[in-house]
């Protein structure tokens, strides 16, 4: 890796990535804010829930229901909007990384220094990681944080929020990792923005249909997002810790193809 090109490029992404990370930060304070009030009816909501068609219930999160803190942000949160925040920053950024410098020719003045493909594709890579990391990092924090201010002590369970954070992370590092192979091997920003975006939300739709209907449950079988089940996370159900495997080595083989392929390719003069 080049410390050199990783701190350039971190600078220049820097404040998109703090976007994203205080987008979401705000957002998980703002959730344990009015989880209070929530609380006080939950009975009532809980209801209203199991009387919505199944499908629905599954497919939002909803099944694990708001008696607790993190029942309620696994399902309001980390079940959609959280989801749709890091599809949108890994299929950007990993397109921003590789395939924007092939596209514009800047890639060629990378390589003019005296630094190997291999290692500015990883050290791009290492970019990638380290602003979800970032958000992840600030995201949990803010929910500590919310917690504290917010919260009766013990009303969050610190241990099933970290592993909700962490699994988060996991999927999100497989995802980007699939989007960098894609940028790494393509010489047409669009292109590679528009095969990423696909393949991300092809998967995050055929696990949504998969949970609408039991008939199409098959669906999620061939979808990344059929590994991440928060409502599990929090009731301390499901092989959490397999699916967790499973997306670090996804993410890592795709992060690992991605640099061999970029170092074997030829580039457009």
């Amino acid at each position: 890796m080049s410390l050199a090109l990783y701190r350039r490029m971190l600078s220049l992404h820097l404040k998109t990535m703090m976007n994203y990370a205080v987008g979401s930060a705000f957002y998980m304070v703002l959730m344990l804010g009015i989880y209070p009030s929530i609380a006080s009816n939950s009975q009532a909501i809980d209801e209203l829930v199991a009387a919505m068609p199944e499908g629905i219930g599954r497919a939002f999160n909803l099944t694990s229901g708001f008696g607790t803190a993190q029942s309620f942000i696994s399902g309001e949160y980390y079940g959609l909007i959280l989801v749709l925040i890091l599809s949108v920053f890994s299929v950007l950024l990993a397109t921003q990384l590789i395939a924007k410098l092939v596209d514009q020719g800047a890639m060629a003045y990378l390589l003019a220094a005296p630094l190997t493909r291999g290692k500015v594709a990883f050290t791009q890579a290492s970019v990638l990681v380290t602003g979800l990391a970032l958000i992840m990092g600030m995201t949990t924090i803010a929910g500590f944080a919310g917690a504290a201010i917010f919260l009766e002590d013990g009303a969050l369970d610190s241990g099933r929020f970290l592993a909700l954070n962490g699994m988060a992370f996991l999927l999100f590092f497989a995802v980007g990792g699939i989007a960098f192979l894609v940028s790494a091997v393509s010489n047409d920003e669009k292109r590679a923005l528009g095969i990423s975006g696909a393949i991300t939300f092809g998967f995050f739709t055929l696990d949504l249909l998969g949970r609408l209907s039991g008939q199409l449950d098959w669906l999620r079988a061939v979808s990344l997002f059929a590994l991440y089940r928060p409502g599990e996370i929090v009731e301390g159900s499901g092989p959490a810790p397999l699916f967790g495997a499973a997306l670090l080595t996804i993410g890592a083989a795709a992060f690992a193809i991605g640099i061999v392929r970029f170092r074997r390719r030829d580039l457009p003069l």
